[in-house]
């Protein structure tokens, strides 16, 4: 048995699936600055005490960190593991090195490991408000 839907009963069930494939996008844009607002409370929660405003002899600014060269900002002294890191913090080499900066950068000063996959995209977010 085959049936017919009327074309009246296709925009009567299309209009309601749009609105919500256009809704989740909207979600999507406005869950970025929500993502950073999470990222925010949880550096202060694990970074904040090492990373100020200014470089420290505990860690260095965070302040422009997302883009810039690895173990490249000024003022701070890092390990000879993390400078022989190539490249820049990518959102990719931010989220490998807060899963595990020992693995990252084998002999590093920092010890960090953040397992959960949203707390990391919520710091890379986050990092990336700071200018």
């Amino acid at each position: 048995m085959r049936f017919r839907i009327e074309p009246a009963a296709r925009v009567a069930v299309a209009q309601p699936i749009a609105r919500l494939m256009l809704g989740a996008v909207g979600l999507g844009l406005l869950a970025q600055p929500a993502l950073a607002a999470d990222g925010a409370a949880i550096f202060d929660q694990r970074c904040k005490a090492c990373h100020q405003g200014q470089a420290t002899a505990m860690g260095p600014s965070l302040r422009g960190v997302a883009g810039a060269r690895i173990a490249g900002r000024p003022g701070y002294s890092y390990s000879t593991a993390l400078k022989k890191r190539a490249g820049t913090w990518t959102d990719g080499q931010l989220d490998a090195w807060l899963a595990g900066s020992a693995k990252f950068a084998p002999g590093t000063k920092m010890m960090v490991a953040i397992r959960s996959p949203e707390d990391r995209a919520a710091l890379v977010s986050h990092l990336k408000t700071l200018k």
